[in-house]
């Protein structure tokens, strides 16, 4: 789907089908987009062992990568002969850069792709791209009050510092108007001081893995639009089940472009979507990360342990494992949504999913917060 295509939610719907048939191939029965949790899920962690089983980039073997950019894990991500491959373009339309706009790009050309997401992106609608990198904020300044940038590219708080940069040297740099920030927290106050110095700043989701995710719009800055290339599901943590809709959980993204397919691929992250049914579907945006693996008493906790718990007793609606310490000891404690108050009954069945001794504290139905949490580690914050 084009840069610019606007489409009604059953014509997404309908190329996002026959892309996802092609896709899964004839073996799975895929019949409707919600038959996509039947396939099974690609996890970092796995795809790591594959692309070290055979590499550079293990089951995304593709004839038509144009480079290879390495993140951390390491991972290996393909560059390809396509124009705006990681489809950002649709981001950078929709916050209106153009063909009028000079576009300093901030984010880093080595290594990772995030130098090349945005530039190819901002080539897609015709802005023109001063090529920046990260640091030196100093020449920064000058080169942006001497080219008239019009646009910043970069992480959301690197901004604040070029403009006081340029404060404190006397420039100009009125010229910049838009902001297109991704790759940190854009907090409230920033946004506004932004705002307040005559700058429209908008933020995208995306990874190296993945390309676009979600983007807000000049009107959308409380959730973010998803990308019409893409499907989101999100999944409690460490499993591969679908949440109900609205809440927190671990997000996996299917990409259907022709240059360049996953299936299920979880990016780490937990969010939410607002309205699957809306006819333009959105996100809340990143709310944290899904591994929440915590080590304790030599052994692992998972997530998908306490999915496993939830799922072995009807009268556990959810569940919560809570380590903290107490001087130099480690303690466990799991919090179980029931309707039943005696915590006995659970004790066997805990200690089996999670192979440790834990103390058990019972709360009413609705208690825990929705925050697709399931193995809080707070010894480090206290």
């Amino acid at each position: 789907m084009s840069v610019g295509s606007k489409l009604s939610r059953d014509q997404r719907e309908s190329i996002q089908m026959a892309r996802l048939k092609a896709l899964a191939g004839s073996d799975n029965k895929i019949e409707t987009l919600a038959d996509l949790a039947k396939l099974p899920v690609l996890r970092k962690e796995k795809l790591v062992e594959l692309q070290q089983s055979s590499p550079p980039l293990g089951p995304l073997q593709q004839a038509n990568f144009s480079h290879l950019y390495q993140s951390p894990g390491p991972i290996y991500e393909p560059g390809f002969k396509v124009p705006d491959p990681w489809r950002f373009g649709r981001f950078l339309k929709a916050i209106e850069i153009g063909s009028n706009d000079i576009a300093q790009n901030t984010f880093a050309y080595h290594f990772t792709p995030a130098g090349a997401m945005f530039d190819t992106s901002a080539q897609a609608v015709g802005a023109v791209v001063f090529p920046a990198g990260p640091g030196q904020s100093n020449k920064q300044a000058e080169i942006a009050a001497k080219i008239k940038t019009t646009v910043y590219c970069g992480t959301p708080d690197f901004l604040q510092v070029i403009l006081e940069k340029g404060d404190e040297m006397g420039l100009d740099l009125s010229s910049i108007k838009h902001a297109a920030v991704s790759a940190g927290p854009l907090f409230p106050q920033l946004r506004q001081a932004y705002a307040d110095r005559g700058i429209r700043c908008r933020q995208c989701y995306g990874t190296a893995d993945v390309g676009l995710i979600a983007y807000e719009t000049v009107d959308i800055t409380e959730n973010m639009v998803i990308d019409e290339n893409v499907i989101v599901e999100i999944v409690s943590p460490g499993t591969s089940e679908p949440v109900a809709p609205g809440e927190i959980g671990e997000v996996l993204v299917t990409v259907l472009t022709d240059h360049h397919s996953l299936l299920r691929f979880s990016v780490g992250d937990l969010s939410a979507i607002v309205d699957p049914d809306a006819e333009q579907p959105c996100i809340v945006g990143w709310r944290g990360r899904a591994d929440q693996a915590a080590k304790v008493r030599g052994m692992f906790i998972r997530p998908e342990q306490v999915s496993t718990l939830v799922n072995s007793h009807p009268a556990i609606n959810r569940a919560r494992v809570e380590i903290s310490s107490e001087g130099l000891k480690d303690t466990i404690e799991v919090k179980l949504e029931s309707t039943e108050t005696d915590s006995v009954q659970f004790e066997t069945l805990v200690r089996d999913c999670l192979n440790l001794s834990t103390d058990i504290k019972m709360l009413a139905v609705g208690d825990l917060p929705r925050d697709g949490v399931l193995v809080s580690d707070l010894r480090g914050a206290e």
